[in-house]
């Protein structure tokens, strides 16, 4: 437990010009999911979701430049559908610093005015600070990717 608490944490907030309602769908429908997980130079290339307390899901990165794989999977632990999503996180093999092991990833969603939404984002229990510094960067391009792909949802819509 000791150790749990004394592992490195990584906090970030972004503001989206999205509906709550949208986020929400991003982070709970595979088929949207794929569309932004994974930072610009590891994008997925497969999810698989059982959306359930206790339900896993189970995601493929792929690198852009030589095809390697890497493939992440965890459990959900809260669903309070649309605003909180927690569930674990574990890299399937070894990854940045050895070992992986079992994180603990939370998304709030806050609805805001004009149809916007905070998205407070917290990835715990990490194994180290080399670790907390590849998933931020992982991370921040991620969310790059998703307010790209919200971009073009609102394209679509007009």
């Amino acid at each position: 437990m000791a150790d749990q608490l004394s592992r490195p944490t990584l906090h970030m907030q972004r503001i989206f010009n999205a509906p709550r309602a949208l986020l929400w769908a991003a982070w709970t429908r595979p088929e949207m999911v794929v569309a932004w997980l994974g930072p610009v130079e590891w994008p997925a290339v497969s999810v698989v979701q059982d959306l359930r307390v206790g339900g896993s899901y189970r995601a493929c990165l792929k690198n852009a430049e030589d095809g390697r794989l890497l493939w992440q999977s965890g459990v959900y632990r809260e669903i309070e559908e649309p605003s909180r999503l927690s569930f674990t996180f574990q890299w399937e093999d070894s990854h940045e610093d050895g070992e992986p092991v079992i994180t603990l990833v939370t998304v709030i969603f806050e609805e805001l005015a004009e149809g916007r939404t905070r998205m407070d984002f917290t990835h715990a229990e990490l194994k180290s600070e080399e670790s907390l510094a590849g998933h931020r960067h992982g991370w921040e391009s991620t969310f790059g990717r998703l307010e790209s792909w919200i971009g073009n949802q609102g394209n679509q819509r007009e």
